[in-house]
């Protein structure tokens, strides 16, 4: 033993650490914090999904262009987003990859709809947000490039 130790009272040794019961009371009360605090942070997280979405999205419909400035215009809806990637058989002009990585899913691992050409000569590139399916409403709601 350490000689300091034979000097210390009975009552310094025994408050130098937590007791059990100390440490029960500090998790119940972290337990509760994390109770209130984790449904708002997730909220907050969903919000911040479809925010990177429309993000994506228009890095998406910037990268078109340039595909559209090599090679006089924008993908085929067959030849799709992987035109960007991947040098399609009737693209004189490309100077691909456009994307580094690849093509990105949506932010729930989905892929995103592409159509070229619209009926106004553009794209559309279009999220079908958490669920997947068409229309919807907050997280479940089509996020797209054209209004």
């Amino acid at each position: 033993m350490h000689p300091n130790h034979l000097k210390m009272s009975p009552a310094t040794r025994r408050n130098k650490g937590f007791t059990l019961i100390e440490l029960l009371v500090v998790l119940a009360i972290l337990t509760m914090l994390a109770g209130l605090v984790g449904p708002r942070v997730l909220g907050l997280l969903g919000g911040a999904k479809s925010k990177t979405a429309a993000v994506q999205i228009a890095d998406l419909e910037k990268t078109l262009e340039l595909f559209k400035l090599d090679v006089g215009r924008f993908p085929s809806t067959a030849e799709g987003l992987d035109a960007l990637v991947n040098k399609p058989a009737a693209a004189n002009g490309w100077n691909g990859p456009y994307l580094k990585g690849g093509v990105p899913n949506d932010p729930w691992g989905k892929p995103y709809k592409f159509a070229s050409p619209t009926a106004d000569g553009g794209v559309e590139i279009v999220s079908l947000g958490a669920d997947g399916l068409p229309g919807g409403e907050g997280e479940n709601a089509d996020i797209r490039n054209k209004p």
